[in-house]
């Protein structure tokens, strides 16, 4: 078993326990009893509870930029983007509502995991071709992360196969981050629009800032 392999097993393990269980009584070492994989290797790649948290974010992230979308506007590939990293949240549905849902009594895993979806967002920016560096850039990686938090609060009550409420959810306050962009001069020029291709006109006053 690769190493891939390895970590999805112990992941959806964990994930499982969980559910049943609630974060608290996660156990590495159970978890990985329970996908009967060898103890040794879990210990050395999941040392705490903790790297079970950033693995998954990673694999998160790794099947959102899998097939990075050449074509389409910002919005459209953010869109996308995002909407692959809450499939992978959905395939572990139950363990992860159970995780938010037990957040409020573990501040540091919260805070782990807000660290760990800045950074998320950062590499998501990057994809769709949005600058993700100095002020400007934790800027916009700020308002995409609100746009996540927004989004995922409609997916934790979200129960259709398709996940319309949620696609909704993230459209709209993609729409809403983006006319913010807009009032802040940051427009990106999007595929057909020539350099000297005017702009549309700023609104003089903000539109409602992205829920956080």
């Amino acid at each position: 078993m690769d190493d891939a392999a390895f970590d999805s097993a112990l992941i959806a393990a964990a994930f499982q326990m969980v559910a049943e269980r609630g974060w608290a009584r996660l156990s590495v070492a159970e978890a990985a009893g329970a996908a009967s994989l060898p103890l040794a290797r879990a210990r050395e790649r999941f040392p705490s509870r903790a790297a079970i948290l950033l693995r998954f974010g990673r694999l998160a992230d790794q099947a959102a930029l899998a097939e990075t979308p050449a074509d389409g506007t910002t919005r459209d590939k953010l869109f996308y983007l995002l909407m692959r990293r809450i499939d992978t949240l959905q395939a572990h549905r139950a363990g992860v509502l159970a995780l938010l849902h037990d957040l409020a009594a573990h501040p540091a895993t919260a805070l782990l995991l807000a660290l760990a979806n800045r950074r998320s967002m950062r590499w998501m920016l990057g994809a769709a071709g949005v600058p993700a560096v100095g002020v400007n850039g934790e800027l916009r990686v700020k308002g995409l992360l609100a746009v996540w938090l927004w989004t995922i609060r409609t997916w934790r009550t979200d129960d259709s196969t398709d996940l319309s409420a949620t696609m909704a959810a993230l459209d709209t306050a993609l729409q809403r981050a983006e006319r913010a962009a807009a009032w802040l001069g940051w427009r990106q020029r999007e595929p057909g629009q020539s350099p000297a291709e005017p702009e549309a006109a700023a609104p003089e006053e903000p539109p409602p800032a992205a829920p956080a």
